[in-house]
């Protein structure tokens, strides 16, 4: 086989699908971040915001009549053609897909996301990759934090733990930090919400305190669900103590799909009751923890 071409240290051969980029955001992060938010996810979180980002495109075309303005069209191949120049971002090809994802994918180089992420450099702290899930991704993420790095940004993972760092820690290498959900400690609640056991997330989160990894968890706190809350932020809160952020986030149906929507509920959880399980965890000693 050829050798694979590099340039600039980046291999032009690695692609990676990337959903969207949030130029400017100050909440995956410490200081002004860019977002990268790659597509594909080995969860399936029945509370996902954005569940257009769990699955590829399988070039169904169904996508394809629903959109208004014409932006996507059938190839000679038969897959899927997203035009983002004619696209009005409507959203009407993802509530047209039955397969959670999105025809709005970009399979793009890292030398073209590097390129692209120039705009922003001059004015961000660094960037912050998500999705989706993207340790998915590991070997891309390897060429581009290394060249993020070398113009004094900082690299972020926003992960759902379901990648095993013990066993690949190749990355944290090249990251300055792990932001990490814990969304269940018992497994019968995990797997209610996710469909996966904890044993992946938890054993993270042990291994990113372990080396001074781990940037910040994240809790999601679900109305009248008090024991399974509990249960969770106590763990939590045991564990991290001082050492990095907690936030406590009140569960809230928009965008969640709609038949899971009827299982945990349309109710916003209410901001004292979030805040009865933040001073839980400040009163365990994750004196770093607040509600949003």
């Amino acid at each position: 086989m050829a050798a694979m071409p590099w340039i600039g240290g980046c291999s032009i051969m690695k692609k990676a699908p990337i959903n969207k980029i949030i130029w400017f955001s100050n909440v995956d992060g410490p200081g002004n971040r860019t977002s990268v938010f790659f597509q594909g996810c080995s969860f399936d979180c029945r509370f996902c915001h954005n569940p257009e980002t769990i699955h590829l495109c399988c070039h169904c075309g169904i996508c394809v009549p629903s959109c208004p303005v014409h932006a996507l069209s059938a190839g000679t191949d038969g897959k899927v053609i997203w035009n983002p120049d004619t696209c009005i971002q409507c959203d009407a090809c993802i509530r047209a897909c039955p397969s959670d994802a999105s025809p709005r994918v970009r399979w793009i180089t890292v030398p073209e996301l590097l390129a692209e992420l120039e705009r922003s450099m001059p004015y961000i702290d660094g960037i912050t990759v998500s999705g989706g899930e993207c340790t998915l991704y590991t070997d891309f993420l390897l060429d581009l934090f290394p060249a993020v790095q070398k113009k004094g940004k900082t690299c972020l993972l926003d992960s759902n733990g379901s990648f095993d760092f013990r066993k690949d820690p190749r990355i944290l290498e090249f990251s300055d930090g792990v932001m990490l959900d814990v969304k269940a400690v018992s497994p019968a609640w995990s797997r209610e919400l996710v469909s996966s056991d904890p044993d992946s997330v938890l054993s993270n989160l042990q291994f990113l305190l372990s080396i001074g990894k781990l940037q910040e968890v994240r809790t999601l706190i679900f109305p009248g669900k008090d024991r399974e809350n509990e249960e969770t932020v106590r763990y939590v809160a045991q564990q991290i103590g001082k050492a990095c952020l907690y936030k406590i986030i009140r569960y809230r149906p928009y965008g969640v799909r709609e038949r899971y929507r009827k299982i945990l509920g349309e109710e916003t959880t209410d901001a004292d009751y979030a805040e009865h399980f933040a001073a839980l965890a400040r009163s365990l000693g994750a004196d770093k923890t607040y509600v949003i």
